[in-house]
Formats: C-alpha cells, sequence, structure tokens
C-alpha cells in the first residue's frame, strides 16, 4: 500500500507507520529541520506489536520495535525513508519514584539502510489507582489530568480486563461506571491513564522532543564518512572525585558512533568534571 501524505515538505520522504495521531506531531519538526515530507503509512495493526494494556505483551527491546515498525513502514510505502516509533513507561532511573516515559524514534534508509536512533525522556502522566465508588473515581480522574488525559478503566482492579479505553469526558466515565456497577454493585475498577499518544498530551510533548533529538542527530555528520546520525552512543565513566581525585561512575566524556560506517570518537565534556565525594566509592564506600 503507498503511502498517503499528510503534509508538503521537500525533498526527502519519509514513511510513518502509525495510527495514534503522532504523524501531526512530527511532520512540521521533520518539516522544518530536514525538509522532510512525512507520510502515513497505514496497512498494519501496530497493536499487534504490543499494547499498553497490555492485551498482547511488547516483543523485543523498544528500539527493536522501533525498527521494526520503520521497515514495516518501508515495507508497506514507496518512501525513501522509513520511520518508526515506541513509547514506555517505567519508574523514573534516578530515584525510582516518579512515573517515567521514554520515547524512541528510528529512521531507516531504504537504500543503504543507515539506522538513526533517536530518543527522549520525562516525567510522564501515567496513574494506577484502585477505587470503588464514583466520588473515589473522579479524585482519581482528576490525579490522572482528566479530561484532558484520557482513562482507561479495567473491572476488578489493575490487573482486571479492560472495561473501557479512550474515555474522554464525565459523560463517558459516568456511563461506564454506571453499566459496571449495575452488573455488580460491589465492584471495584481500576484507573490507569491512557498511555496511547493521540490520549496523553504530556506523552505528546516527550515524542516531539524525541522528533527534535532526530533532526540533531541527523544533520550531525560523521567526521570519517560524512553519513547522517553521528551521535552520543554512551557516556564514558571515570570524573575525577573532587575529594580524593579517584576516578568514579560519574561521566567524564560521551562516546559518538556513526550508524554506517561504527566510526567510534571520545569526546571530553566542555567543562572539566569532578564528582561529589557522595558519589565515589572511596570517600562513600
Amino acid at each position: 500500500m503507498t503511502a498517503r501524505p499528510i503534509d508538503h515538505f521537500p525533498t526527502m520522504t519519509v514513511g510513518f507507520l502509525t495510527q495514534h495521531g503522532k504523524e501531526t506531531l512530527l511532520a512540521s519538526i521533520l518539516g522544518e529541520g530536514l525538509g522532510a515530507q512525512l507520510y502515513r503509512v497505514e496497512g498494519f495493526d501496530t497493536d499487534q506489536l504490543g499494547t499498553f494494556t497490555r492485551e498482547r505483551p511488547r516483543a523485543g527491546t523498544q528500539v527493536e520495535a522501533a525498527a521494526r515498525k520503520a521497515e514495516l513502514a518501508l515495507e508497506l510505502s514507496d518512501a525513501q525513508w522509513g520511520l518508526g516509533s515506541e513509547g514506555a513507561f517505567h519508574l523514573d532511573p534516578y530515584l525510582s519514584l516518579l512515573p517515567w516515559n521514554t520515547e524512541i524514534l528510528v529512521l531507516i534508509e531504504r537504500r543503504s539502510g543507515i539506522r538513526i536512533t533517536a530518543l527522549a525522556h520525562a516525567k510522564a502522566q501515567s496513574v494506577d489507582i484502585k477505587v470503588q465508588s464514583w466520588e473515589e473515581l473522579m479524585a482519581a480522574a482528576k490525579r490522572a489530568g482528566f479530561p484532558q488525559h484520557h482513562l482507561t478503566l479495567r473491572k476488578g482492579g489493575l490487573e482486571g480486563p479492560v472495561l473501557a479505553k479512550g474515555v474522554a469526558c464525565e459523560d463517558g466515565l459516568r456511563k461506564v461506571f454506571q453499566r459496571a456497577t449495575m452488573a455488580d454493585a460491589h465492584i471495584s475498577f481500576g484507573v490507569e491513564n491512557d498511555l496511547r499518544a493521540h490520549a496523553n498530551p504530556t506523552r505528546q510533548t516527550v515524542i516531539r522532543q524525541a522528533a527534535h533529538d532526530l533532526v540533531r542527530r541527523f544533520q550531525c555528520r560523521c567526521p570519517h564518512c560524512n553519513a547522517p546520525g553521528y551521535g552520543l552512543l554512551r557516556a564514558e565513566p571515570g570524573a575525577p572525585c573532587s575529594s580524593c581525585g579517584t576516578p568514579t561512575r560519574v561521566p567524564r566524556a560521551e562516546v559518538w558512533s556513526c550508524p554506517s560506517c561504527g566510526h567510534h570518537g571520545v569526546k571530553a565534556r566542555p567543562q572539566p568534571v569532578e564528582a561529589d565525594p557522595q558519589r565515589c566509592d572511596v570517600c562513600n564506600p
């Protein structure tokens, strides 16, 4: 199936496999940053690759899922580049206290197979609360940022079957509640944020941030082969402790890599980095 254009930008054609409105978030960013014409690719139900409501778990890693969508975009369209997107929700990587959203974009060039991976992450709007009364349900909805953020309701608690997704207004929420309580007056509910992109404005912001990262990475050329996508691969630990001078796990430099030729380079931090003694295994074992 040929991809369907959603906007008109010159030069580069990008097929984007998505069914939850993400094409409207990225079209202008990729158009202005790369001169790209973004297409929404149809013909495949991306829920087959995993759902946030857990009816179908994701196979493989987040990057692998995004890459598979990019490959399918190329298979189902005649675009020069295929784009795939995959989101994940988990606890924050710092204190493991806050709900956290990581967004991955993978861009693949049809002819060469070059893959450029971009990411963004930030605090998420993601709650899961068990309730029983209408008053408790409305309090949970408020915590979830409803109605701007849509809701998913489950029967019997957080692991129960889904009663409704994409609940977007109080009238719709009341109808789901009334139908369920008529069948079982003692029923409890699991209340969650609907994490699909069109239903979660906070996630939309992170997806846009990932698109800006993709533009930056694409514009950065490899010093060895001049291919696009030269960018950060990993942080290099070893910043010295400010007290005893011992190398620590705090990053002292960055390792950059080319997705085309594999060239690696080490970039020192702009400012000399010293680690806080609290993060030193000698000063704070």
